[in-house]
């Protein structure tokens, strides 16, 4: 439970949290794969979800992934295509032989529609109203102002943070540290929201921060944090 009467800091992470995708990747591969006839079980998505979340937290698949195609971005979304089939079940020779073409259908259809759930912009401006210094922390390489002026949420922040600004992407703890510096803030007083358990709970906590995970649909069942489904619970749990 979040100790309400200490916090003086809420931070946010940005993609998947703030903002989102319409329909999600995973949605539309999965579909993709059912087109060709392929059986997909929940628990496959879940499973391969789970990987993606773990995936993208800067773990050493990622980093090695980078490293070995840097030069070559088409290569790497092959790869990754290739790794996601696996994480759904399918048998890696079978994997190797069809990320190509996943791949590739991923890139030429898969458009989303980007959003803001309406209830973030509610609780944004409940929090600023009510004096909580606020930011955004996120694992993109590049600051991303631009980005949140897109969204309409840049008047909400008092700063934001890119973890190439530092060097350090989530779930280390330096990115953390580094917000708390600019925030001057202590990471007891500051609540880190996130969507991906193993970058931004692992990370945030850590780091000394106190964790709420955002997880509308209950990805992570057993999550060991505070959860919330809408930003809704958050402002709740505030008051």
């Amino acid at each position: 439970m979040i100790s309400t009467n200490k916090i003086k800091a809420v931070l946010f992470d940005l993609d998947g949290t703030l903002r989102h995708h319409l329909p999600t990747g995973g949605e539309v591969f999965v579909e993709y794969l059912k087109s060709l006839g392929m059986n997909i079980l929940l628990e496959d998505k879940i499973r391969a979800e789970h990987w993606e979340h773990l995936y993208f937290a800067s773990s050493t698949e990622i980093q090695e992934d980078n490293e070995t195609f840097k030069d070559d971005l088409k290569a790497f979304w092959v790869n990754f295509t290739k790794r996601r089939l696996v994480a759904l079940g399918i048998p890696e020779m079978e994997a190797i032989a069809l990320a190509p073409k996943v791949s590739d259908y991923m890139g030429e259809f898969y458009k989303p529609e980007v959003y803001v759930p309406e209830e973030a912009f509610t609780l944004l401006a409940f929090l600023k109203e009510a004096g909580y210094v606020l930011g955004v922390v996120s694992n993109r390489d590049e600051p991303f102002l631009e980005e949140l002026k897109n969204l309409k949420l840049d008047s909400y922040f008092h700063f934001i943070l890119a973890a190439g600004e530092v060097k350090s992407y989530k779930p280390d703890k330096l990115i953390f540290e580094r917000a708390l510096e600019i925030a001057n803030i202590s990471a007891q007083e500051t609540i880190y929201i996130g969507d991906n358990y193993f970058a931004d709970i692992v990370g945030s906590r850590g780091a000394g921060l106190v964790p709420v995970l955002y997880d509308p649909i209950s990805l992570f069942a057993d999550a060991d944090c505070t959860v919330i489904k809408s930003f809704n619970e958050l402002s709740e749990l505030l008051k």
